[in-house]
């Protein structure tokens, strides 16, 4: 862990500290975000047998020359739609140890807004 800079550091910290609390079912899945710098994915895991039930990304949408926050909210809504479709009504949100602000909150709100509830 000393090789890694403070922000990962941190990073990793919280990230261990949500994980043993956060747990998805068959019912209610995970839905992880991870953040890049240029990019934003999501995915619905069912963590009792370890699959993933779906995954979103906003690559398909890297043609378009829109900003990080709207690629965020159009990623949130696909999520939703697409979480819909499969019959997924509940979901637990694991930030994945990134603050609640800027492109993850604007993820979350748009996938609430899709009809998502966590």
């Amino acid at each position: 862990m000393v090789t890694k800079n403070r922000k990962q550091f941190r990073r990793s910290r919280i990230k261990m500290r949500i994980r043993k609390v956060i747990l998805g079912t068959p019912d209610r899945p995970r839905m992880s975000v991870f953040r890049s710098n240029k990019q934003i994915y999501v995915q619905l895991i069912d963590d009792s047998v370890g699959n993933t039930l779906l995954s979103v990304s906003s690559t398909s949408a890297a043609d378009e020359k829109i900003n990080k926050i709207e690629q965020a909210k159009k990623v949130g809504k696909e999520v939703a739609e697409k979480a819909k479709s499969a019959g997924i009504e509940t979901v637990v949100f694991d930030r994945n140890g990134y603050l609640y602000h800027g492109r993850i909150k604007a993820l979350a709100e748009a996938a609430r807004e899709g009809g998502l509830k966590f």
